[in-house]
C-alpha cells in the first residue's frame, strides 16, 4: 500500500489543506514519486520544488483513491468525478490548480 507523506489528518489521505469529505486523492509528485496530498504539503516537508509531470506520461498511475487505495493513471483521473472502483466522489475544485501537479 502506497505511503502518503505530508500532513494528513486521517487515512483517507485528507490533510491540514484540504481535510472536506471530498478531498481523498493523493498524488504522486513527478520529482519524487512520493504520494502527498496536495501540493502543499509537498512544498511545507519535500526538500525540493515540485515539477509537474509532462503531459507525455498521463499513462503513468500517479494518483490514489484515498477511500480504496485504488492507483489510477493520470490520464483517467483527470477524465473522470469518482473513483472507477469504490465510486468514492472526488473534489472538482481540485481542477482549479490541476497544472500544480500535471503540465499542459
Amino acid at each position: 500500500m502506497p505511503e502518503v507523506l505530508g500532513s494528513t489528518v486521517d487515512g483517507q489521505t485528507r490533510c491540514v489543506h484540504y481535510r472536506s469529505v471530498l478531498d481523498v486523492v493523493a498524488i504522486k509528485f513527478h520529482c519524487c514519486r512520493a504520494y502527498y496530498p496536495c501540493h502543499l504539503c509537498h512544498e511545507e516537508h519535500a526538500d525540493h520544488a515540485a515539477v509537474p509531470w509532462p503531459p507525455e506520461e498521463r499513462d503513468v498511475a500517479a494518483v490514489l483513491c484515498g477511500v480504496c487505495r485504488a492507483e489510477l493513471t493520470i490520464a483517467d483521473y483527470l477524465a473522470i468525478e469518482s473513483c472507477p472502483r469504490c465510486g468514492a466522489d472526488f473534489n472538482p475544485g481540485c481542477r482549479l490548480h490541476s497544472s500544480l501537479y500535471f503540465a499542459d
